[in-house]
Order: C-alpha cells, then sequence, then structure tokens
C-alpha cells in the first residue's frame, strides 16, 4: 500500500507520520509518499522579487526544511518514501499528487499550519477518492497543567 503523507511543519502533520509508522509495526507493509505544498507565490513577492526562479528556489527550499523532520521519522524506521515540493493550491494539488503516485489512502493531521483551520483536511475528504485518516495534534503537556500550590 503506498500512503501520501501530507506534510506541512504542523505538529498535526508529524502525528499523522508517526500514526502511520504506528500502522507498520502493527503490521501494515505500506511504503509513503511525503508531500509539502507551497502556495502560489503572491503579488507582493512577485513585486519586490521579480525573478520567479529565485522565488521557486526559496518556496522549494522552504519545503525541503519542513519536510526533513518527517523524512528523519522515516529513516529510522528504515521505511521506503518518496518526497516531493509542489507548488500550487494545497487542496487540488495533494488529488492530483496522490493519483500521480497511485496512492491508495492519505494520512494528514487535522489542522495544519496555516490559517484555514483544516480547510485542506476538509476539501481532501471531500474530493479524495481514496481514503483519508485524519490524525489530530497531541495536546501539549506543561506546567500549566499541573495544579498549584495552595
Amino acid at each position: 500500500m503506498k500512503i501520501l503523507l501530507p506534510v506541512d511543519g504542523s505538529a498535526a502533520a508529524l502525528a499523522a507520520v508517526r500514526h502511520a509508522l504506528a500502522l507498520v509495526q502493527e503490521g501494515l507493509r505500506a511504503d509513503f509518499v511525503l508531500v509539502n505544498v507551497q502556495e502560489p507565490a503572491s503579488l507582493y513577492e512577485m513585486v519586490v522579487v521579480h525573478d520567479a526562479d529565485v522565488i521557486e528556489k526559496l518556496r522549494s527550499d522552504a519545503g525541503a526544511e519542513l519536510l526533513a523532520p518527517a523524512e528523519a521519522l522515516l529513516e529510522a524506521a528504515g521505511l521506503s518514501y518518496e518526497s516531493e515540493v509542489a507548488g500550487g493550491q494545497p487542496a487540488t494539488l495533494l488529488v492530483e499528487l496522490l493519483e500521480n503516485y497511485g496512492c491508495e489512502a492519505v494520512v494528514m493531521g487535522a489542522r495544519g499550519a496555516g490559517s484555514g483551520a483544516g480547510s485542506v483536511a476538509l476539501a481532501l475528504l471531500q474530493h479524495s477518492p481514496v481514503p483519508v485518516t485524519l490524525v489530530r495534534a497531541p495536546e501539549p503537556q506543561g506546567l500549566d497543567d499541573e495544579p498549584a500550590d495552595t
């Protein structure tokens, strides 16, 4: 089985990668496709930079940096994967990528790093031709959770 793992640098995205790893540890045989989708350049970026190649290089480098922690998790587990940084509208492009790679499932964070509060996940749920598993980020554990001394 080939599973698409969208990675955007959010805690939920890494939780999704860990969830996929747990499935493999429980016996699922899978290969993975890690993708990071960089949104198209804004008009401001185009006006300031003036060079589409420079913008593309910056986006490619940013995407590779966001993929690195997920790649490290898969490498540590000794699992096969492919990686891609792509540019476009995330929800639409993710459907295209899962079809291009022949993925049979998607495991992704329920809420990503963007401001859309799960809008990419919701759009993928509505348009994906394969099953989509949404994974919530773990709740942060901190000192605020401990009762105060009285």
